[in-house]
């Protein structure tokens, strides 16, 4: 399975900058939703309501899956 890997760096609330990256299938080319994805990854850090946008959030590259991610991707 491959999958998409969109490089994303995050303002936090306290001024710092976070990065993390989004991994998606790679069917799924919608900004929106991988905007979507991203956004309930911030909620899980305490860090809902900040900006996440395309400005953000870019396509990086393609990857074979890890095995970790996997199982939670077909979630």
């Amino acid at each position: 399975m491959k999958v998409a890997v969109w490089d994303t760096y995050v303002t936090k609330k306290d001024g710092s900058t976070m990065h993390f990256d989004i991994i998606a299938p790679k069917e799924i080319r919608d900004i929106a939703v991988i905007i979507g994805y991203g956004k309930e990854y911030l909620k899980t850090k305490a860090q809902e309501g900040q900006a996440l946008t395309s400005k953000e959030c870019r396509f990086c590259h393609m990857e074979t899956v890890r095995p970790e991610w996997k199982a939670e991707i077909e979630q």
